[in-house]
């Protein structure tokens, strides 16, 4: 059986977005500060099939889980 590690790259491939390094810190910069009660699928700069994309991943605990777990701690 093969095991494929996705990286933060991946995910942001998956959701469209520009997936290199600094992409990547300055969309964590730009929407930093996500409040503790709204849940990551829900932030308003999601589109709605990158929403639906991560609530999915979520509620599946796929693959991508861990990452977009990774990404909302780092969002808060």
């Amino acid at each position: 059986m093969e095991s494929y590690h996705t990286t933060m790259s991946d995910l942001f491939q998956q959701l469209g977005l520009a997936s290199d390094e600094k992409s990547i810190e300055t969309f964590i910069q730009l929407h930093s500060g996500l409040e503790q009660k709204i849940h990551i699928e829900q932030a308003p700069f999601w589109s709605r099939q990158q929403a639906e994309f991560i609530e999915s991943a979520l509620v599946e605990d796929a693959e991508w889980a861990e990452l977009i777990d990774q990404l909302n701690a780092l969002l808060r």
